[in-house]
């Protein structure tokens, strides 16, 4: 005699399409912001109030230093120096990002690419147009001296690159497979990851590529703390957002962030929006406190730069406060109901144990079930969005 065989219906077609559509729209968004964010800091660089000095007081400075900021309008700032050295402080203080030492036969430029590689290149242009119709050559003087592995100085972009991925990746994993677990200890877990992901910038960026090669400590405590501040805002978000934490966290710490941390361009040749973004954003914090550190001796408005961090990771903090208060009042409401919808059944049946009793336990754990089958399909689904993000 042959056992009946149990049928499964498959799923409608038209459900199972809602569902693939619903799953689409978080790689589709970050198609749509990932391209308007990069096209629209990068596609056109021009210069806007580009700082450049003409060095000297004689009236043919002044007379070279007014015609040039006539032909240029908005694109340049063009001050006048007095001497070689004031020149040599302003790019040192990253106040400048080119002086000109005009001379009828050895016309000189001063830089500091390590303030901006493509901001200097910018102000080169300018004054080759100068000396071009002088019929002279432009010697070109960088005052900063690149890391042995880092000529271009585009490597500390790429550790900010490599610790945000680090970062923002783990977010979805403390968030989603952590999510049992006290706002504190994943706090904490979140802490470690961080350590660990600074950790691990540090010694590719340091000994393995010579990025960094020196004060490694110094931009490992910037590291740390920027990863720091990723986490926590990304844990305290995951309360609200769940599945959308990873979009979310993209849109922060890559499309808004990677473009405004000046790490291709700065400010002077970007639009307003993502200009006025580098003066307050976490990834430019990172990348200019590290530039200052490494070229400038720690200064160049260094201080400003680590405030910077410093308040998102209390931004991290409020946030992550504000998420514990929001899941202690979720498990209150929780535990009224469940209380309450105890005291119905036992009500209802005339005491704690019968028939309907035991259908409700049971029922109940089948719906306990059914949600932590749920949790973990979520969980995972976040995952592989965290990793097509990454």
């Amino acid at each position: 005699m042959s056992t009946p065989r149990t049928t499964v219906a498959a799923p409608a077609v038209g459900h199972s399409l809602k569902h693939l559509a619903f799953h689409l729209l978080t790689p589709l968004l970050m198609c749509l912001g990932m391209a308007l964010a990069y096209q629209g800091a990068f596609h056109q660089p021009e210069p806007h109030h580009l700082k450049v000095a003409v060095v000297g007081v004689t009236p043919e400075a002044r007379a070279l230093a007014g015609a040039v900021q006539g032909r240029a309008g908005d694109a340049l700032d063009v001050a006048t120096l007095p001497d070689r050295a004031a020149a040599e402080q302003g790019l040192r203080d990253r106040d400048l990002v080119g002086a000109f030492l005009p001379d009828a036969s050895h016309p000189e430029l001063l830089v500091a690419k390590a303030n901006s590689d493509t901001s200097a290149m910018a102000a080169e242009k300018v004054f080759q147009r100068v000396t071009a119709q002088q019929g002279v050559p432009l010697a070109v003087t960088d005052l900063t001296t690149p890391s042995e592995g880092d000529p271009t100085g585009q490597g500390l972009f790429f550790l900010l690159v490599a610790l945000s991925i680090g970062s923002y990746g783990s977010v979805a994993v403390i968030g989603a497979a952590g999510a049992a677990l006290a706002m504190r200890i994943r706090v904490l877990v979140g802490l470690g990851v961080s350590l660990a992901v600074s950790v691990i910038g540090i010694l590719t960026a340091g000994p393995v590529f010579h990025v960094v090669d020196h004060d490694l400590a110094g931009v490992w405590a910037l590291g740390w703390l920027y990863s720091a501040g990723v986490i926590g805002i990304g844990i305290g978000l995951h309360t609200f957002l769940k599945r959308w934490t990873t979009l979310a966290m993209m849109v922060l710490f890559v499309m808004l962030n990677f473009t405004s941390s000046g790490g291709v361009y700065r400010p002077e040749l970007q639009n307003g929006f993502f200009g006025g973004l580098h003066s307050f954003w976490a990834g430019a914090g990172f990348l200019e406190g590290a530039r200052s550190l490494l070229y400038f001796d720690g200064g160049a408005g260094f201080g400003g730069h680590l405030l910077t961090l410093v308040l998102w990771l209390a931004a991290a903090g409020v946030l992550v406060v504000g998420a514990a208060l929001c899941e202690r009042r979720g498990r209150a409401a929780m535990s009224s109901a469940a209380a309450a919808a105890a005291a119905g059944a036992v009500d209802g049946v005339g005491g704690p144990v019968g028939p309907v009793g035991r259908v409700g336990v049971a029922g109940a754990a089948g719906s306990s079930r059914g949600e932590g089958s749920g949790a973990e399909g979520e969980m995972e689904e976040e995952m592989e969005e965290s990793a097509v993000a990454i």
